[in-house]
């Protein structure tokens, strides 16, 4: 009986084929990656404005009592303005303009932080009439602004870490870092947009 015969690890391997090292870089996995991580945060936040709505729509009156909206129009106009800055910042760097661009970030992480210290105020005043344990309105109000509040905390980290990169574009990953940083945090801003409008306003106009 002969012997099988060896074959060493290289030998009839085809020589077209490109090392991991010298394959380019996948530069978009990271924005597809944070594309979906926004359309999964999107899907809980609906089934909370759905579970707003359905225990509201089992109440003769819902709200008992609109929220408060001065405090909440100013943090809409401060997120809308870190929108506006985020945006420009992206613009400054695909620009080659990357002073300017971290400049602008900073902007926005400034708004970022005043739009957390002014929330931390219209709860106070809030609390002082309405609480999570008081009733259902009262549970699923601070679920929600609440939730949105966490978000606003991870999209400030995101800014920061961006910030905190020697360069905003790098060569290498993480790749187009302020850009996806600034898809999440157009997203939270879009989130408080639609909050304004459903928890804040749509109480007034349906009464």
């Amino acid at each position: 009986m002969t012997a099988a015969p060896v074959v060493s690890e290289d030998e009839g391997a085809p020589d077209d084929i490109p090392s991991l090292a010298a394959l380019p870089p996948a530069d978009t996995h990271g924005s597809w990656a944070m594309a979906l991580a926004i359309v999964t945060e999107a899907l809980l936040f609906v089934s909370l404005f759905f579970a707003y709505f359905y225990v509201g729509h089992r109440h003769p009156v819902w709200p008992p009592h609109p929220p408060k909206l001065a405090l909440a129009l100013v943090l809409l106009v401060v997120l809308l303005v870190s929108s506006a800055t985020m945006r420009g910042a992206e613009k400054r760097l695909a620009h080659g303009a990357p002073r300017a661009a971290r400049s602008l970030l900073g902007v926005t992480i400034a708004l970022a932080v005043a739009f957390l210290v002014i929330q931390v105020l219209e709860y106070r005043n809030h609390l002082r009439e309405l609480r999570p344990t008081t009733n259902a309105y009262g549970s699923l109000f601070y679920a929600i602004t609440t939730f949105h509040t966490l978000h606003v905390v991870v999209g400030l980290l995101m800014l920061i870490f961006a910030a905190c990169l020697p360069v905003l574009a790098p060569a290498r990953s993480p790749h187009r870092p302020l850009r996806n940083a600034g898809m999440y945090w157009h997203f939270v801003d879009a989130v408080w947009v639609v909050v304004v409008v459903l928890l804040y306003l749509l109480p007034r106009w349906t009464r």
